[in-house]
């Protein structure tokens, strides 16, 4: 392989590895696929193969540098643990020949640092190496214990780069898994292993001073026992800390804390990381002495969270996030509580004090889970002699009581307009939920909300939690399915940073996906529950719900583009909102009705054919005085529009002082136009003509509607009137003469409509009943478009001589 064709190969090794844990027969492909390419042994004597894979390797590692190294860790461990029982284990072989032959490379990409043309491209050469040396070290550190004192020197590189500061980072992390496996090191290796570590603690920020410190307790706590030498370090920066306290106490304005504000900064963080990995409390730390050093410590960094600095609490929390994870029983304190609850709750709280805190969370969580694996595998090793289990149930059982304490807020988290706290608050639920530390129903309806998230990588998160719930629980995704609706309606509107823009129930790409499809297509297997999903969210639609209009929007846009695949789907909620309107309708009527009649008792006695305009009611109307219905609709087929206009003005004429009843009237109806809508968008997307609508009926066999859809294309849900109302915000706006003309005409198309809801039987010359005419003609008004476009049958089911052929809503007959 030539020089020239590496970038290629890198680039292909990336794309293939990242499969590594997709389903079983890619995994299977690409373990084999790099078992031949990197985990083969290489003939000794053959040192150009060698290299070749060794800079393929590196290359790879390093063009992963930002999206992580999870898949090295799981190809390595996938290939180790598959020849575990083998007597020949290559993939064993030759890891050791890799590791052997990056030593060799990271000492020649050293000599030839010297010469400034390449120093960049070696310098690089040179962290991928030692970061690949790391990867090894996680999974087999026994690899490169006798490579150890070769590593230590590189501790004291001088930095200047960042690459510098990501070989002394790598070292440490290799020095920290490997030195507690050397069988008698000697001292003087151990004692400038302390001495480098202490000075690049001292000396450099926070991301050394993390791995150093972590380093430092695997060789004191495992190793040397130099409980003195670390001891000395810890007072020094304790004692800093005691000291800018009380300065602050006895002067809040004094400049010397701000002159002082690194060292503060630095011995926050320092005290913290220190206690993370030295329990000071033991006695051979602070020897005879009462004094509770967990309790003290605590106390000197809660004082320091209440500074009116936001780098002094963020540091100050920082440090106390180490410490919990030493002691956790200390997030049982009140004032602990107290700060993280506020600190999540409170909506003007500053997003990185937020951050911190779910940080720390997430942290604990991830050394718990450490631990937890550790303790289970020394348990397996000395199964007979001890039970280690139960030591791991006792640490499970403190991390699911501290998250009970926090998860509601956790949870709350959720609903923030920064995308960075939601990522944070998902990875704490993620981890917790992994953990079995809490009843995952609670999740439930959170989880669908962050289902419906901007960014892809949060929604699959999200969807994947869901996903491994409903495999454990079967049925607690439908339980929580209507409140994990309404939760994502809130997470959008939290979201939405254009409040005066009405929120949207599907994804403004060329998909248009429902925000909620991966829900409904998790419930949509299972009849029963699917029904009853979409029943619920219609009910929403009734005027006794009182749902506000925007969240009836949210709906709609769902139910409109949710991934039907059957004919059933559609129709049945085609069915239903049949049902809602005839009730909904009737109900909106009486009510404006009611404001008008109490209104003109007072006022005046009107005319008889005002009374016919306004007072009349559908269903008393048809049953008492059939000849009224044939005399209206005459009228809406002539097509007049003084007769249209002398209807408004009369109704005009009724209409109270106060335009409360109007604007009840404009917002309750926006439901009904919305399920019109819905219903005509649904009609359209699938071809489905007013007889298939009119004949199916939900008691039928499954069989009968399992047909699949056969979608059109090009049809979209654009509910103009609801989206004019939320942008005019016209519930809260003055109403002009000219609003209220336009409301009184949705009203008389209403009653006209309900009037006309069960269509006739078909004129004997065959045309289409007037009927029919008029009800098409007050719902292409409602709609606010021209006649409702109505696709021709798709299906022989759907051909009829006598159908309708108009649009709108279709009668309920069995209703």
């Amino acid at each position: 392989i030539e020089q020239p064709t590496f970038p290629k190969i890198t680039e292909m090794c990336v794309k293939m590895i990242r499969r590594v844990n997709d389903e079983e027969g890619i995994k299977k492909l690409v373990n084999e696929t790099f078992q031949k390419l990197w985990f083969t042994p290489t003939p000794h004597n053959d040192k150009e193969a060698m290299t070749r894979k060794i800079l393929n390797i590196t290359d790879v590692v390093a063009a992963c540098r930002d999206t992580g190294y999870d898949w090295f860790e799981q190809l390595l461990q996938n290939l180790l643990k598959s020849e575990e029982d083998a007597s020949y284990k290559p993939v064993k072989k030759a890891c050791t020949q890799l590791v052997d032959n990056l030593v060799e490379h990271i000492l020649k990409y050293e000599e030839s640092l010297s010469d400034a043309d390449n120093k960049g491209v070696n310098s690089g050469r040179l962290v991928a190496c030692i970061t690949t040396l790391f990867l090894f070290s996680k999974i087999r550190p026994q690899l490169m214990v006798k490579h150890a004192m070769t590593m230590q020197p590189y501790l004291t590189t001088k930095c200047s780069t960042q690459n510098d500061f990501m070989v002394i980072c790598n070292v440490a992390k290799i020095l920290e898994l490997v030195v507690p496996l050397m069988e008698h090191p000697s001292e003087t290796f151990l004692a400038t292993i302390e001495e480098d570590l202490m000075k690049l603690i001292i000396k450099y920020g926070m991301t050394v001073v993390q791995h150093c410190v972590s380093c430092l307790g695997a060789v004191v706590n495992k190793v040397t026992q130099n409980y003195k030498f670390v001891w000395a370090c810890f007072n020094r920066y304790y004692g800093a800390l005691s000291k800018l306290k009380s300065q602050h106490q006895e002067d809040p304005n004094s400049t010397i804390l701000t002159a002082n504000k690194p060292a503060l900064l630095r011995s926050l963080f320092t005290v913290g990381a220190l206690c993370r990995h030295f329990d000071f409390d033991q006695e051979d730390f602070k020897g005879n002495s009462k004094v509770n050093i967990k309790d003290k410590v605590l106390e000197l960094l809660m004082y320091f969270t209440k500074h009116s600095d936001e780098e002094v609490q963020t540091k100050a929390i920082i440090g106390l996030g180490f410490a919990f994870i030493q002691h956790p029983s200390l997030m049982f304190e009140q004032e602990v509580k107290t700060l993280y609850n506020s600190i999540l709750s409170d909506k003007n709280c500053s997003v990185n004090l937020k951050i911190q805190v779910l940080k720390n969370l997430q942290t604990y969580l991830q050394e718990e889970d450490t631990r937890m694996q550790q303790a289970d595998r020394d348990w397996k090793k000395v199964a007979k002699q001890e039970d280690l289990k139960e030591m791991g149930d006792i640490s499970s059982g403190m991390s699911s009581s501290i998250m009970q304490l926090y998860l509601k807020q956790v949870l709350e988290a959720f609903f923030h307009t920064q995308s960075s706290v939601r990522h944070f608050a998902l990875n704490v639920i993620a981890l917790t939920l992994n953990q079995g530390l809490i009843h995952p129903v609670q999740c439930v309806p959170y989880l669908i909300a962050m289902g419906t998230d901007p960014e892809p990588s949060m929604r699959n998160k999200a969807d994947q939690q869901l996903v491994e719930i409903d495999k454990k629980y079967a049925g607690f995704i439908h339980m929580k399915a209507v409140a994990g609706m309404k939760m994502s309606y809130q997470v959008q509107q939290a979201i939405n940073t254009c409040p005066k823009d009405p929120v949207r129930g599907f994804r403004h790409d060329e998909s248009s996906s429902a925000l909620c499809s991966h829900l409904y297509s998790m419930i949509r297997g299972n009849r029963q529950h699917r029904r009853a999903f979409l029943i619920s969210l219609l009910n929403l639609f009734d005027d006794t719900a009182k749902t506000e209009v925007n969240m009836l929007l949210y709906i709609a846009d769902n139910l409109a583009c949710f991934p039907y695949q059957t004919q059933e789907e559609p129709l049945f909620i085609m069915h239903h909102i049949d049902i809602t309107l005839s009730v909904s309708g009737s109900n909106l009527l009486q009510s404006f009705k009611e404001s008008m009649v109490k209104d003109k008792k007072k006022e005046r006695k009107p005319s008889s054919d005002e009374e016919t305009e306004s007072e009349s009611n559908s269903g008393s109307e048809s049953e008492e005085e059939p000849s009224k219905p044939r005399r209206l609709r005459k009228r809406v087929d002539s097509d007049s529009d003084s007769d249209e206009e002398n209807d408004i003005n009369a109704v005009m004429k009724c209409l109270p002082e106060n335009s409360a009843p109007l604007i009840e009237f404009a917002n309750v109806s926006q439901g009904i136009l919305l399920l019109l809508m819905l219903k005509q968008h649904l009609k359209n997307l699938c071809g489905f003509s007013d007889s298939k609508i009119q004949k199916y009926s939900p008691s039928e066999s499954a069989k009968v509607y399992d047909k699949a859809i056969n979608r059109k294309t090009g049809v979209h849900f654009h509910p103009k009137q609801t989206l004019d109302f939320l942008r005019s915000d016209m519930a809260n706006s003055k109403i002009t003469e000219e609003v209220k003309r336009s409301i009184v005409k949705q009203y008389l198309d209403f009653k006209l409509l309900m009037e006309h809801l069960d269509p006739d039987e078909e004129e004997e010359d065959g045309e289409v009943s007037a009927s029919t005419n008029a009800r098409n003609k007050a719902i292409t008004s409602l709609l606010g478009g021209g006649s409702p476009k109505n696709n021709a049958a798709e299906t022989e089911d759907d051909e009829s001589d006598g159908e309708d052929r108009g649009g709108g809503t279709s009668g309920v007959r069995r209703r």
